[in-house]
């Protein structure tokens, strides 16, 4: 018998379904970074902090006052809380450590990101968070098949032009529903 063929979700969505209950992940949006026959590696991108990123510039002695916008910090997840992982659409410039997620995101951990976000010189749309969620091999395809996630495309706009409260159902929205309309046993699109 044949082994099944793997199928990435990389550049998708994770909707955490009602049956995901409460903590971090309840009522969750993910976006995921890398997802491999290794594992995946998400950001949560609608739990917002009670912290800023110019917090986060001034404790790296980065602090420029007005020289960058005032953004949230994200929760990204649970593991490595205390790592921040900046998601940006690409552009021109290469900065280091980053890995290129599609022809229209990256994903950076290095500090020269952030001094350039300090300096005013950064990219246009980025998202930082402290933290990621991160899945062994195949306990990602595990909790997909006990209809713990809903997973879909993703939409950078979702991320970067709509308010963290209403990311859920502005990605749901791309299927023709709202969170509300989702119960305990819905599956992938």
């Amino acid at each position: 018998m044949a082994e099944p063929t793997f199928s990435s979700m990389q550049d998708h969505f994770l909707v955490a379904l009602p049956n995901l209950g409460e903590g971090i992940f309840a009522h969750s949006l993910v976006y995921l970074c890398e997802h491999d026959e290794n594992g995946a590696m998400g950001l949560i991108v609608n739990r917002p902090l009670d912290m800023d990123i110019e917090e986060i510039l001034a404790q790296l002695d980065f602090d420029e006052p007005g020289q960058h916008r005032k953004q949230p910090v994200f929760a990204g997840g649970p593991v490595h809380t205390d790592r921040g992982f900046v998601l940006h659409r690409r552009d021109k410039q290469r900065w280091d450590a980053s890995i290129e997620i599609s022809p229209r995101l990256a994903l950076t951990t290095s500090l020269d990101i952030l001094e350039a976000i300090a300096r005013g010189s950064g990219p246009t749309d980025t998202l930082i968070a402290l933290g990621y969620a991160g899945w062994a091999p195949g306990q990602l395809e595990e909790e997909l098949a006990d209809n713990a996630w809903l997973s879909l495309p993703a939409d950078d706009k979702v991320i970067f032009d709509t308010p963290a409260d209403q990311r859920v159902d502005a990605a749901l929205a791309k299927l023709g529903i709202n969170f509300a309309q989702l119960g305990s046993d819905s599956g992938h699109a």
